[in-house]
């Protein structure tokens, strides 16, 4: 997954799935939001629509896209139509669909997708940014969420809302996944509960800000600088703590999953809280924390979360700890070893993991997947990143 797809033209072109898109008028970063990859999570898609009315080609600075994702799916305000298209951006399921010759409509979306993102990467200049805006069912403050690379984290910080990190342990093949292990900034963006308005609002200024933070346009109205900003901060109750996903419920496959009514993101839970029903039968907490995304829609295997938040001497010692490549070290480990040459991924036997705190791997930058019954395979998330295209902004 360290290599775009193959598919290739020769510039973008206009389509029903781009929004819009701004070549300024001065050479600078390529900004690309994404919105409606889930086809009932609209809100980005209306703040996107009235950004590209709004800013002409001499505000911008680069150039801006907006891209659509689940086109069928957004005609029929349904999650998906077939497959979640935020599941399929594995390496395996993009080999699979290079090759595949009837494709379901998610895989269709898909394939589409990878060649507006092949055509913007070779014909645009860096630095890079991809947001992908997205909502909830549940009610929620805004929020980021980031697989744990180090660029991902300076340039989220900016923004005044919480962090969530690890989200890319639980969930296969978000596109962002895809992005990021291609080494380029990437984040989501959930702005709030699926119809609520206020979600458009807060899209409209993580959008504003982000042009601001990229340098896509001047900061010349202050005011306008300070009522986006205010805006995010307000209806994030001031919280701009860092978070790390532990728990996730997932629904199996003909389970009757049924969440408890009135809870919201970043709810305080205790242990042996009831959450949800699984058959009719309790579901209760196993810990002292946060929830995190409730499922109140009848599509989605994500039952709901649990965070806690992160420390700040862990998360600056982590910054530390990988800058001097102390993962390097891993290998002198018993049953620890590189995948390749390429040392990107590195291989554990199970029968030692067990002895080692996942938190370790995580301060070091990588993230888990268990492969077999007798291994599992850590991802870098630094190694793969394109620091050199970000080295000079002013958020590094």
């Amino acid at each position: 997954m360290n290599q775009v797809a193959n598919y290739s033209s020769t510039k973008i072109v206009t389509t029903n799935r781009v929004i819009g898109e701004i070549q300024g008028t001065k050479q600078g970063p390529t900004v690309v939001f994404f919105a409606g990859i889930h086809g009932n999570e609209k809100a980005g898609v209306t703040a996107l629509k009235t950004m590209f009315k709004t800013f002409t080609e001499e505000d911008i600075t680069g150039t801006v896209f907006g891209i659509l994702g689940n086109l069928k799916a957004l005609k029929k305000n349904q999650r998906y139509l077939e497959e979640d298209l935020n599941r399929l951006w594995t390496s395996e399921r993009l080999k699979t669909l290079m090759h595949k010759e009837n494709l379901n409509s998610e895989e269709s979306e898909q394939k589409e997708l990878l060649l507006v993102l092949n055509n913007l990467i070779t014909t645009n200049s860096g630095p890079f940014y991809f947001i992908d805006f997205h909502t909830t069912s549940s009610k929620t403050l805004p929020f980021i969420t980031i697989n744990d690379a180090l660029i991902n984290r300076k340039f989220s910080k900016q923004f005044p809302v919480p962090i969530v990190l690890g989200i890319e342990e639980y969930l296969d093949g978000p596109l962002l996944s895809y992005i990021n292990a291609l080494g380029y900034v990437s984040l989501g963006f959930e702005s709030g509960q699926h119809e609520d308005k206020e979600a458009i609002i807060n899209c409209t200024s993580f959008i504003y800000l982000a042009l601001v933070f990229t340098k896509a346009i001047e900061n010349k109205k202050e005011k306008e600088y300070i009522k986006h900003y205010e805006q995010l901060k307000s209806t994030s109750n001031n919280l701009e703590e860092i978070f790390e996903i532990i728990y996730l419920y997932r629904i199996q496959k003909e389970e009757v999953f049924t969440m408890k009514q009135g809870f919201k993101s970043f709810e305080d839970i205790k242990k042996k809280t009831v959450l949800a029903t699984s058959n009719n039968k309790p579901i209760l907490s196993k810990y002292n924390a946060k929830l995190f995304m409730p499922l109140y829609q009848k599509k989605g295997k994500d039952g709901f979360f649990i965070i806690k938040r992160i420390p700040a001497f862990f998360m600056h010692l982590s910054t530390i700890l990988r800058r001097m490549k102390v993962d390097s070290l891993l290998v002198l480990l018993p049953g620890v070893f590189w995948e390749n040459d390429k040392k990107k991924v590195l291989v554990v036997n199970l029968k030692i993991a067990r002895f080692f705190a996942k938190s370790i791997f995580h301060l070091l930058g990588y993230r888990n997947q268990q492969v077999d019954a007798t291994h599992m395979k850590l991802y870098n998330r630094e190694r793969a990143t394109k620091k050199a295209m970000y080295k000079d902004q002013a958020w590094y």
